[in-house]
């Protein structure tokens, strides 16, 4: 994301797991503890845990509030500043009550950490405190939440209290891949962090959470889609603020203020989440399918859908090989990947329909030998969550396959489905991909897809993190809510499935093409379309839709169309259209039409306002 003046941060100086986290953590050793240890001998006082790594944390109630904000701290100081970093975490708190008004839990969290209760609802945990991000600082007057990626925030109740000062609410200053899931907040809620400035944030994404007793502050955030939700209230808008299914939003009014309103969700499918039952058995609910739905799955009653046993999943570690994966996988075996990096020397092939996989602590695949990192053979009921997937040295042809090939025909009736599925080309490693995700599988609902390539970091270059596309859809009747695709060298997402709808897009075009010649579509049409829908497509839809420009190589380049679709689609198939040329201090070129020829341009001549196309054809 563009940094607005301020240099690319280099990767951080680490703290070591063993000093300053190990310290910590071995001072509260007998209440805040790592599920490894647990599955050898439990303390006293405690239920048994399955084994989920080291780098899992488990709470519960009767623990000393002091050990446990010891042990948060730590590791919060070692990854906020931590973004090409390898440490992943997660911290999961059983169900009970945590901090109180009086002596509020309030910690921050960093890269790569993931937050969750373990209840059947989001109201069995509360936290009386806040959970927090924060904007990161460079220097003076340098403070922004646009490199806020990688971290989550699920299935928990807050009621807000914090000791006081400027922030003295919920502070969700986040950008991509930060999701808030199946959250209850009680209290001021924020995703700007107006403490420290100029504050620019690039998020978001909300789903099936509930804001109570005060209204969310957007402030700065660029964009935000929220899906089945309920709100008490929303300040304002940007550039594209989205809202499908949500209880208490925004009427409609784009571009003016630029609220996209859908009533109810065409199709959903929640994330899955893990529990504890009463019993302290340790379970995976799959929520089911909703059709034209509006608000929280739990508001009224259990999240509908069914329960998995923990015991039928395989809890991979960093150190198992692929093949013993593949062999869990074949046997029927649904797969939780335990925190850490797993380098792949040939494809994890998930085989069987309606297989769970799932990610603790943002859980990444790097492909060693320029493999495809995962193929999903036939995408039917198969449910992917909270996995990141980079690009390794050797050029993949893809990152992830969902359905073995184009024209897979799966079941509408149980569609299959990816949540906070992030891709990264470059940035941590060197990495080259030809494309991060291909859908070939009809009816598959994508829910926070963010494909990133590297504008920053390591490995960072024209010719260095190479890749053509972040997103093909060969598949029809696919959804996607929350689509976050950038700075791919071509076509950013291409799409080929009929039927297809897309709610909320939001698109950085690469920064760094060297010259207008080394950047066409074709003779004659300068650049490349951000969304391409194939010319035999007769049927899409789409919301909410926005495509910027920063080119930043010091020479004019130009995009001829930020959306390309075929001519014949029915009227207002597209609505809520906008490009918006970034920082004319360092920025040049530009976008010249919205949509096929209609729109006008975006260029330095009307920096950082939206050109809009409210319905097209």
């Amino acid at each position: 994301m563009i940094t607005y003046g301020k240099e690319e941060p280099s990767v951080s100086r680490f703290v070591s797991r063993f000093t300053l986290v190990g310290i910590l953590v071995a001072l509260a050793a007998s209440t805040a503890f790592s599920t490894a240890a647990l599955a050898e001998g439990s303390p006293v006082g405690t239920s048994w845990r399955p084994d989920l790594g080291p780098n899992v944390y488990v709470f519960n109630p009767s623990m000393p509030q002091s050990a446990i904000q010891a042990t948060v701290n730590a590791v919060a100081n070692q990854q906020i500043s931590n973004q090409f970093g390898t440490q992943r975490y997660a911290f999961l708190f059983e169900p009970g009550a945590y901090g109180s008004a009086t002596h509020p839990l309030n910690f921050q969290i960093g890269y790569y950490t993931s937050v969750a209760g373990l209840g059947l609802s989001p109201n069995d945990v509360v936290i009386n405190g806040s959970v927090d991000v924060y904007n990161q600082c460079f220097g003076p007057g340098n403070c922004t939440a646009l490199d806020n990626f990688w971290r989550s925030l699920s299935n928990l109740t807050i009621n807000v209290a914090t000791p006081g000062g400027c922030y003295f609410g919920e502070f969700w200053a986040v950008s991509q891949a930060a999701p808030l899931r199946r959250v209850h907040v009680n209290g001021f809620t924020t995703l700007m962090d107006y403490c420290t400035g100029p504050s620019f944030a690039s998020g978001g994404f909300i789903a099936d959470s509930e804001f109570d007793a005060s209204t969310v502050v957007n402030g700065s955030q660029q964009q935000w889609v929220t899906r089945n939700s309920k709100l008490d209230g929303w300040t304002n808008a940007v550039w594209n603020q989205v809202f499908s299914g949500v209880v208490g939003a925004p009427p409609q009014s784009f571009p003016s203020p630029p609220y996209t309103t859908l009533s109810t969700s065409p199709v959903t499918r929640e994330a899955p989440y893990l529990y504890v039952d009463g019993a302290g058995n340790y379970n995976v609910r799959i929520p089911g399918v909703q059709h034209d739905s509006v608000g929280t799955t739990w508001g009224s009653g259990p999240t509908p859908g069914s329960t998995i046993p923990l015991d039928r999943f395989f809890l991979a570690r960093p150190t198992d090989s692929v093949q013993m994966i593949n062999t869990q996988l074949a046997i029927g075996k649904d797969l939780l990947f335990t925190p850490g990096i797993y380098h792949l020397d040939r494809s994890i092939r998930v085989v069987h329909r309606d297989t769970v996989v799932i990610g603790l602590g943002f859980p990444t695949l790097v492909p060693d030998q320029g493999n495809t990192s995962m193929v999903v053979e036939d995408g039917t009921g198969v449910n992917l969550s909270g996995i990141m997937f980079d690009a390794g040295p050797d050029n993949s042809p893809e990152l992830l396959q969902m359905g073995a090939g184009p024209g897979q025909h799966s079941l509408a009736g149980d569609p299959g489905s990816l949540h906070d599925v992030f891709f990264r080309i470059g940035g941590a490693t060197p990495g080259r991909a030809g494309t991060s995700l291909v859908v070939n599988s009809d009816n598959v609902i994508l829910d926070n897809v963010w494909a990133w390539r590297a504008d920053h970091g390591n490995g960072v270059g024209w010719t260095n993190n190479t890749a053509d596309t972040g997103v093909v859809v060969n598949g029809d009747n696919v959804t996607a809510y929350g689509l976050f695709v950038e700075h791919y060298q071509k076509y950013e997402v291409i799409w080929n499935g009929n039927g297809g709808t897309d709610i909320f897009f939001q698109n950085e075009m690469p920064y760094d093409p060297p010259s207008q010649a080394a950047w066409m579509e074709a003779p004659g049409v300068d650049g490349w379309a951000a969304f391409k829908v194939a010319s035999g497509v007769t049927r899409f839809t789409g919301y909410g839709m926005g495509s910027y420009s920063f080119f930043n190589q010091g020479v004019n380049i130009y995009a001829a169309h930020a959306f390309e679709v075929p001519s014949g689609l029915p009227a207002s198939s597209l609505r809520d259209l906008l490009t918006i040329f970034l920082d004319a201090t360092r920025g040049s070129g530009g976008i010249l039409h919205v949509v096929n020829d209609a729109g006008g341009s975006s260029t330095v001549a009307n920096p950082d306002v939206p050109v809009t196309v409210v319905a097209y054809p």
